[in-house]
């Protein structure tokens, strides 16, 4: 088990790092960046401080910044060699007050003036973690109990219906059916806020929007795995020996049906959190997933690697929790 952890964590640097050269050479690949908009350019003079300071004229220059910033590897260095207590000496004899430095930074927003990208992920992340998470939950208490409906009853009315929603669920995009939910629930029955955030009647429709294509994936996977556990030779010997139907098919089938469904979790998850840009939007959620769509629509380098980096993160931390898991429930599983 600790084998498996140490080689996924000493991997994860150096996937990060080729994520980071993919994304940052598509975003430097499109032209024009914030500096160029003709409604709010800057003066010459600023542009030319800004291309000095963040090296975004020279792509191996920025490249090389960039990530020495953002591993903590730059601050390391300047405590090392004492160039973050003189700059706060020089901040002190002058009376003004310097701003604290992450340890990982990720460096300004050329969008947002007054943000930079660490501050905006602070805000954001855990909005965007908080939908991820309700859609997750209820993706899995939908899911399985559909799909162990239509496993008990193969072929049935329950079963067909059960499929069809499934089938919808992932056929319909998901900004179609926020729509039809913010027009029913919201505008005609008035059940639920519109562009509101922070109260839990406010997190119930994104959420069941965002989950309804996991809950169909997951039903299909708990249906599959439990009709060929159900067949095998220990449930038999479970029924045969008195165990209660419900303890047969929660204790013993849905354990080993649930398999699947776990591996399905690990990039479901980590996408419910960071891949909710279309509910984002429909429902004016204020998560991480509106920046990112400002951020690519903007050329806003910064905030376009920084928010990549942290899904990438999640990404794989979250499998890392799915195969830690799937050691511990089955631990013949190599």
């Amino acid at each position: 088990m600790m084998t498996l952890i140490l080689r996924r964590l000493l991997a994860l640097p150096i996937i990060l790092i080729i994520i980071y050269t993919i994304t940052l050479t598509l975003a430097w690949a499109v032209p024009g960046n914030p500096l160029e908009n003709p409604e709010k350019r800057p003066k010459p003079e600023v542009i030319e401080q800004m291309n000095k300071q963040y090296n975004l004229d020279s792509f191996p220059r920025f490249y090389i910044s960039y990530l020495t910033s953002a591993t903590g590897i730059k601050y390391a260095s300047d405590t090392l060699s004492g160039q973050l207590q003189r700059e706060r000496d020089a901040a002190s004899a002058q009376d003004t007050p310097l701003p604290a430095r992450p340890i990982f930074d990720l460096g300004p927003s050329l969008k947002y003036d007054d943000q930079t990208v660490n501050e905006i992920i602070r805000d954001t992340l855990p909005v965007s973690i908080t939908l991820g998470a309700s859609a997750i939950l209820i993706a899995l208490f939908v899911g399985i109990g559909a799909g162990i409906i239509g496993a008990v009853k193969p072929n049935s009315l329950a079963d067909l219906s059960t499929l069809a929603i499934s089938m919808i669920g992932i056929s319909l995009p998901s900004f179609v059916i926020g729509t039809v939910m913010l027009l029913i629930f919201s505008l005609w029955l008035g059940w639920f806020p519109i562009a509101q955030w922070g109260t839990p009647k406010s997190i119930v429709l994104p959420a069941l929007t965002l989950s309804l294509p996991f809950a169909a994936y997951i039903a299909r996977l708990t249906r599959m795995g439990m009709i060929d556990a159900l067949g095998a030779d220990y449930i038999r010997t479970a029924r045969a020996k008195g165990a209660p139907e419900r303890s047969v098919l929660l204790k013993h089938a849905l354990k080993n049906a649930f398999l699947p469904v776990l591996s399905f979790l690990g990039p479901a998850t980590a996408m419910a959190m960071t891949g909710s840009f279309v509910i984002e939007r429909v429902f004016t959620v204020p998560g991480m997933g509106e920046h990112f769509v400002n951020a690519v629509q903007n050329k806003d380098l910064f905030l376009i690697i920084g928010v990549v980096l942290v899904f990438a993160t999640m990404l794989i931390v979250f499998n890392l929790i799915v195969d830690v898991l799937y050691k511990w429930i089955d631990p013949r599983i190599e």
